[in-house]
């Protein structure tokens, strides 16, 4: 069954906001944001999803734990920080589409956090917020076949993914399929969903922007469970999308290196032969002689094979 959800002329002008900023961050060769950048967003992303759930480590600690550094925190903070590492290092191994994945990716998050980590709850639970139950979710035994449900709707339904990821992002967390990581695990695989749509979401940090927005993101999740229907959560949560792809659209001045170029060069040409001009077409901002270094630096690397000389030499990545 279709989850409950209107599209309105607010969520119809964020999707064409939306989709017109991914056009510009395509141009502006965005879609994979520099290795700087990359390493930044991915830090970002972490430490702000697992503070909205009251992790005290801050971004410089996040950091020296990548860099396998000693630092001085609550035991239970670090095993969450260092479980998330490791599940976001695995984005590209989950099969978005399947229950079964979630459940896996549920499993590294969690894992010597909760007891059976990865394994759907079949006990009922209630969700409090200071002396409040805020949200009492369904039963033990309809949890399988809600998310059952909520994957058809994923793979079938004809909506754009940009609608289907908030929407799943919505139902998830009004399932809570997982007695606790509910939070983290809903906004993680958004990312996942959204990274259908286009590569950039899997290094964009939407989850910083959510805890700059953390009362509200609350408040929409409150007012569509007593709404029974996602619209105002699919509104919010495209607003935080539009802004964080104008947050990227700002930092187009952070170079972009020639390993860069060329993996988002592959990108584009997949497979197929290509020549410096067609390397040059791509990146209109840079030299002759840098295109040369590029694609000479990739040749060596063993990344591309060359053919031919001089003004017929062409280009295949491998």
């Amino acid at each position: 069954m279709k989850p409950p959800y209107e599209i309105t002329n607010k969520i119809l002008n964020l999707i064409a906001s939306v989709s017109e900023k991914i056009g510009e961050v395509n141009a502006a060769h965005l879609n994979k944001p520099p290795t700087e950048l990359r390493k930044i967003n991915r830090i970002k992303t972490i430490q702000s999803s697992l503070e909205i759930e009251g992790n005290t480590l801050t971004v410089a600690q996040i950091t020296d734990l990548l860099e396998n550094k000693r630092i001085l925190a609550p035991a239970k903070d670090i095993l969450e920080v260092k479980n998330a590492i490791n599940v976001y290092n695995k984005l590209n191994t989950f099969k978005v589409f399947e229950l079964k994945s979630l459940c896996k990716a549920h499993a590294i998050l969690m894992k010597d956090l909760i007891e059976n980590p990865g394994k759907l709850r079949t006990t009922s639970v209630g969700i409090v917020q200071g002396s409040d139950i805020a949200h009492i979710a369904p039963t033990g035994e309809m949890v399988f076949p809600l998310m059952t449900d909520l994957f058809k709707y994923l793979s079938n339904d004809d909506d754009l993914m940009l609608i289907k990821s908030c929407v799943f992002h919505y139902e998830f967390e009004f399932i809570h399929p997982f007695l606790d990581g509910n939070g983290r695990m809903g906004r993680l695989w958004q990312t996942l969903i959204l990274k259908e749509y286009s590569p950039v979401f899997e290094f964009l940090p939407i989850e910083s922007l959510v805890k700059l927005k953390q009362q509200g993101y609350y408040n929409v999740l409150g007012k569509s469970d007593k709404q029974g229907s996602s619209t105002v959560f699919i509104e919010f949560m495209l607003e935080i999308i539009k802004d964080a792809l104008e947050e990227l659209l700002k930092v187009q001045n952070i170079s972009i290196n020639n390993s860069d170029r060329i993996l988002n060069f592959k990108d584009i040409v997949g497979m197929s032969e290509f020549s410096r001009k067609d390397y040059l077409r791509a990146f209109k901002n840079i030299s002759l002689p840098t295109a040369s270094r590029d694609l000479k630096t990739a040749v060596d690397g063993g990344v591309i094979e060359k053919q031919g000389d001089k003004r017929t030499t062409k280009y295949r990545f491998k």
